[in-house]
């Protein structure tokens, strides 16, 4: 794969909706793009997390054991499904506008079904030389694409912090529920 077509199919995925996206929007709903800013080392070290030791040693690891997949794909499932009735809650909330953690963005990240596909299908192998050159550009479209979340949360709450979080938190909410429920079913039909 070349590096355009790389970069292409690393921002079509990193652009598509899902859960972390969804919460770095939400942060950018809450607190803006600078504070939603501030989350992307989280968002980073969770996809490190589960990309490195994939890219090492998850290919022949799954394909011996395809119930870790699976157990792997549960853990997401549960996760999401935690944040979204997390985020349903925060909007029916009154006492104020809280904020995503760094916390929940790492560990949203690191179960993210996007880190499989980048493990599995976009990165070459850990001993090709171009492994470190794609991580670094991977790395910085993460980035960019973040701050595209955060700047269009910020933008459905008026470009004032706060403003319509709860409406923007309900849409997440929902989102991340029907995510969830989606990751479930494709577990039920492994």
């Amino acid at each position: 794969m070349t590096l355009l077509a790389f970069i292409a199919a690393v921002l079509a995925l990193l652009l598509a909706p899902g859960p972390t996206n969804t919460l770095m929007g939400v942060a950018g709903s809450q607190g803006g793009i600078v504070r939603a800013a501030r989350l992307i080392p989280a968002e980073l070290a969770g996809y490190l997390t589960t990309i490195l030791p994939l890219t090492l040693i998850g290919s022949p690891f799954f394909a011996e054991f395809p119930v870790a997949a699976l157990i792997l794909k549960s853990a997401a499932a549960v996760w999401v499904m935690f944040l979204a009735i997390k985020l349903w809650g925060r909007a029916q909330a009154t006492d104020g506008i809280g904020s995503v953690s760094a916390g929940r963005v790492y560990m949203t990240t690191a179960l993210n079904p996007k880190a499989l596909v980048v493990s599995f299908i976009l990165l070459p192998p850990f001993s090709d030389p171009a492994f470190f050159p794609r991580l670094s550009a991977f790395c910085a479209l993460v980035m960019a694409a973040a701050l595209v979340w955060a700047g269009a949360g910020n933008l459905l709450s008026g470009g004032k912090p706060g403003n319509r979080t709860r409406l923007v938190e309900r849409i997440a909410s929902v989102w991340l529920a029907a995510i969830s429920v989606l990751l479930i079913v494709t577990v039920l039909k492994s």
